[in-house]
């Protein structure tokens, strides 16, 4: 953390009345009710939310993996997590968060109006073989050591050989799979020869910045920049030469390196195992590891359209992403395909509250200590 937590944890907010809200668009899950928020985070006397969380168990499962899998996280915000379970225990009213010792601080979002962004991400299952044969031609590699300059090969060079094939830990029959593993940083790769699914955890990256593929389909007039989604840069992919998707995703001279591990779950870069949809990745520039979350996540169809509903989440802060700055979380949605049916669509907008143990009695609300965040409790 960079110590920028004074000024990120104003304690009020500024309410102003926000006048013709009702003419912008809401295809998204925009709610535009909050009025214009002055600070990134600022404390609220309780959530402007109705309902109780969904997922409580799974909230408490993914606590007690932070608890297994790091307890120096875990000691960090233990009086939160405390806290937060006996909230739950009583029923997870969000008018009660103050009875049990919980501040909440909400979020400004993208647009200082409390709409903040989600989008997801997922563990992909990938068909692999150890050897290229038949129709699995495309590897997979592991981190090669840098070079003196600190950049590895772009992807554009990768794919035209750039790298030793001593690398290479398995060959797909995909390499838009392939690039979809890499965007999402890990995966499960199913060898064909009746063992385990192996995992592939991020290993590094060549050093190369990220370009989007779907922003150059949209530029290109290849797909309505409304209609973009995973499914869509899929669907073009089905309908396109194996040339035409290189040349493509080469656009992108990011690339990813992976580590397989036997029997490992999935981690976070906090090397927590992540429990679907109660785990998070966000910027650790606003949002520190372990930081609990309260979401009113808007609900989607299976086409990945608003229904115009919400349901109140609790979720953890355990992962981040290149992509990911800001007032934007990027929800993990789990293993396999129906997860990344989920995870593809997602780029709406719902409100997020940051939850915090309140200071004791005669402790000021900042520490003086790492950071000036009420946050690293």
């Amino acid at each position: 953390m960079k110590g920028n937590w004074a000024k990120y944890a104003v304690t009020g907010l500024v309410i102003a009345v926000l006048a013709g809200c009702s003419s912008k668009p809401t295809d998204r899950g925009q709610q535009y009710k909050d009025g214009k928020l002055e600070a990134p985070l600022g404390l609220v006397n309780q959530p402007n939310a109705k309902g109780r969380p969904v997922n409580g168990k799974d909230f408490v499962d993914q606590l007690m993996e932070v608890r297994y899998a790091s307890s120096a996280l875990y000691s960090r915000h233990t009086s939160t997590y405390n806290a937060l379970q006996s909230w739950l225990m009583a029923g997870g009213d969000t008018r009660q968060l103050r009875q049990f010792g919980l501040n909440a601080y909400q979020m400004e979002g993208t647009d200082n109006y409390g709409n903040v962004q989600f989008t997801g991400y997922y563990t992909p299952v990938i068909q692999a073989r150890y050897t290229r044969q038949g129709e699995f031609q495309y590897p997979l590699y592991r981190m090669p050591p840098r070079s003196r300059g600190g950049r590895l090969p772009s992807r554009a060079e990768i794919y035209s050989g750039a790298l030793s094939e001593r690398y290479v830990i398995g060959y797909s029959n995909s390499l838009m799979d392939n690039f979809i593993m890499d965007v999402q940083g890990s995966g499960y790769v199913d060898y064909g020869d009746g063992r385990p699914l192996m995992f592939f955890g991020y290993g590094g990256k060549n050093g190369h910045a990220y370009r989007s593929i779907g922003k150059v389909l949209i530029d290109r007039g290849e797909v309505k920049r409304e209609d973009m989604s995973m499914q869509a840069i899929r669907k073009w992919g089905e309908e396109h030469s194996p040339a035409e998707v290189r040349e493509l995703l080469e656009q992108n001279p990011s690339f990813v390196f992976f580590k397989p591990e036997d029997f490992a779950p999935v981690r976070g870069a906090s090397a927590v195992p992540l429990i679907a949809k109660a785990s998070v990745a966000s910027d650790r520039a606003l949002i520190p590891p372990g930081t609990a979350l309260l979401a009113e996540v808007p609900l989607l169809d299976n086409n990945g359209k608003f229904t115009g509903k919400y349901e109140m989440r609790m979720m953890v802060s355990l992962d981040v992403g290149g992509a990911i700055k800001g007032q934007h979380f990027d929800i993990y949605q789990g293993i396999g395909d129906q997860a990344g049916h989920m995870a593809g669509w997602f780029n709406h907008y719902g409100r997020v509250w940051v939850l915090n143990a309140a200071p004791g009695a005669g402790t000021p609300l900042f520490s003086t200590a790492q950071n000036s965040s009420p946050f690293s409790q």
